[in-house]
């Protein structure tokens, strides 16, 4: 199972209208510490299966949802819930860490 290709054009489908949290990783083919991450998002798509949607926000593409939500550095995870933010994580993070927020907000 993969992350979910999040874009400008399917944001608020995907996203705002979700009936499960939503993790969102933000990050850039040129970034390094991203890289590091990455493995993890791709875990947690299959993990979380049916209790969040897990997806990838390419900040170069779609600088749309990167501005809306005034991402600065990558890699930045946001979680949704709602449609609404509730939790956010900066930089390359071990996965325990970011299990622990998800799952605060599961259920």
């Amino acid at each position: 199972m993969h992350p979910l290709e999040i874009t400008d054009a399917n944001f608020a489908a995907e996203v705002e209208k979700s009936d499960i949290p939503v993790l969102l990783d933000f990050w850039a083919v040129w970034c390094g510490p991203c890289k590091m991450i990455a493995p993890i998002v791709e875990e947690l798509a299959g993990e979380y299966q049916g209790k969040a949607k897990i997806g990838k926000v390419d900040v170069d593409n779609n600088p749309g949802i990167a501005g809306k939500f005034g991402i600065r550095s990558i890699p930045t995870l946001l979680l949704f819930k709602g449609g609404q933010v509730v939790d956010q994580i900066v930089g390359a993070v071990p996965k325990g860490h970011i299990v622990d927020k998800l799952n605060s907000h599961i259920g």
